[in-house]
């Protein structure tokens, strides 16, 4: 399947609760050996004089003759209520749905049910009635917004069931003027088994080899005599961002039942996140600047700072959602109207923040790239070889420019349609999907690119002399300063040229 995640239909069954007391420990199962008493229709409830207070939706997740598997890593649950217009009960304005909601789960067939989490929800109806309002047209269905309804960290048990009731009571004006409820029906999404496997081997993979780099490139640096420049102590944090993100901690999601493995996810991506943006800054910034302002990452606080502060801010935002669905899946920052605006104008904002990141980042390139092309007028006067190795040089610093700026791009797309892909189920339109390699692909692309500046960028430790290009006119510290692409030339030959010329 190429798309990640798996969408399952459920249509709730309507139990009976004859207990007059109402137990909460009684489990109403749909089918199956210990099924419920079951009714049809509301119609076939009022001809048995049985009351909306007595009856249970009751829905088992997945269908008969399935299990869920811990490799669907997570579950989320979408809850769409079938209204039926009624001239005399309609639905009113802002009308509130109150759900009285139990989550249980079990790992066999034979055991009991074990109570999971329970918790009194509202959620606001959002509904139109597409046809005229009169008595022809009763019974016909409103079309209303999918609500969202439950979302669980992780996949730990084979089966689940919910028990939720819609209570009624008129003097507290509870799930009065919500309309004719007829059905109740969930859609479950839960991420592909292959696709995880596929993910881990990823990681598993990525791990050992970007780790492998990140030892190599330290060893160089602390071989060196002088201290390390800034570019590449961030360069270094980088990979261990890199390393970070890859480590498959996931694997213990599997055997484990961690409802915080989402969170924490979520958290490493914001590190990686704040890490890679600021170090494009950075590195753009590095070879701007000219020998006296370099190596001080003070200079740099006005951008960094704003991408800390934007990582922070998206923190906050998920331990709202996320954090508080640890103690109770059932919260969804989506449900009010408060929390809807707030999650909205937080997305919007996210997206604009990354777009003008992204174009400030195309403008210092391109000064980056006016930088280096003032330096292409003091190249004939070099002798021929030592020129034509600087013209390597520089289209080769210039090929990396655009990769970072594709990677960069890639980067903000990738995070907007996240965010969005976050929020577009609680809009209740089921049109987008991500096909699962393009989010392969975003992370491998990733690795690629730490993994290639790692390796350019890591100081040379011999020192060569300049014979082979028969100039004798570099200096010593021009050669030491080289990388490893060629055994003595590199982009930290260009990061010296550029430095030596805005200098002058």
């Amino acid at each position: 399947n190429a798309c990640p995640t798996s969408v399952m239909l459920y249509m709730a069954n309507k139990c009976v609760d004859t207990a007059k007391s109402h137990q909460s420990t009684k489990w109403f199962m749909p089918w199956g050996p210990n099924k419920c008493e079951i009714i049809r229709s509301f119609d076939e409830a009022m001809a048995k004089k049985i009351e909306a207070n007595n009856i249970v939706f009751a829905v088992h997740i997945p269908q008969q003759n399935m299990e869920m598997s811990p490799w669907f890593q997570f579950m989320l649950v979408i809850l769409q209520l079938d209204i039926a217009f009624k001239m005399h009960n309609q639905i009113e304005e802002g009308a509130l749905a109150t759900v009285d909601v139990a989550l249980a789960y079990r790992d066999d067939t034979l055991s009991e049910w074990t109570e999971m989490a329970h918790s009194v929800e509202q959620r606001e109806l959002k509904c139109k009635f597409n046809t005229q309002k009169n008595y022809e047209n009763e019974g016909r269905y409103y079309d209303c917004d999918l609500l969202p309804f439950m979302e669980l960290g992780s996949v730990s048990h084979k089966y689940y069931l919910l028990n939720i009731r819609l209570p009624v009571h008129e003097r507290k004006k509870i799930n009065v003027g919500i309309g004719e409820v007829k059905d109740i029906q969930l859609v479950g999404i839960h991420q592909n088994g292959g696709f995880t496997k596929v993910w881990f081997a990823m990681k598993t993979f990525l791990t050992p080899s970007i780790l492998i780099v990140l030892v190599w490139y330290w060893r160089r640096i602390t071989l060196m005599t002088r201290p390390p420049v800034l570019l590449e102590k961030v360069i270094f944090a980088l990979g261990i961002s890199m390393t970070f993100i890859n480590i498959p901690v996931e694997w213990f999601s599997v055997g484990f039942d961690w409802t915080w493995m989402l969170l924490f996810g979520d958290i490493r991506q914001g590190i990686f996140y704040s890490m890679l943006l600021s170090f494009w800054i950075i590195f753009c910034g590095e070879h701007l600047m000219d020998q006296t302002e370099r190596n001080r990452f003070s200079i740099y606080w006005k951008q960094v700072g704003p991408i800390v502060f934007g990582s922070f801010c998206l923190f906050i935002f998920d331990m709202c959602e996320r954090g508080v669905q640890l103690t109770n899946p059932f919260y969804s920052i989506w449900a009010s109207d408060v929390g809807t605006e707030l999650a909205m104008a937080f997305i919007v904002v996210a997206g604009i923040c990354a777009c003008l990141y992204f174009l400030f980042l195309c403008f210092m390139v391109f000064q980056v790239f006016r930088n280096i092309s003032g330096k292409r007028s003091s190249l004939p006067a070099m002798s021929k070889a030592r020129r034509l190795h600087y013209e390597g040089l520089i289209f080769r610093f210039k090929f990396l420019m655009l990769v970072t700026l594709f990677c960069a791009a890639m980067t903000v797309i990738f995070f907007i349609i996240s965010q969005v892909m976050e929020g577009h189920w609680q809009w209740g339109s089921q049109k987008l999907e991500l096909n699962s390699a393009f989010f392969t692909g975003i992370y491998g692309m990733w690795n690629l690119y730490v993994f290639a500046i790692m390796f350019l960028y890591a100081p040379s430790h011999k020192r060569y002399g300049d014979n082979q290009s028969g100039d004798t006119g570099a200096s010593g510290e021009e050669i030491q300063l080289t990388t490893t692409i060629t055994h003595v030339d590199g982009p930290t030959e260009l990061y010296k040229m550029t430095g030596k010329a805005a200098q002058e």
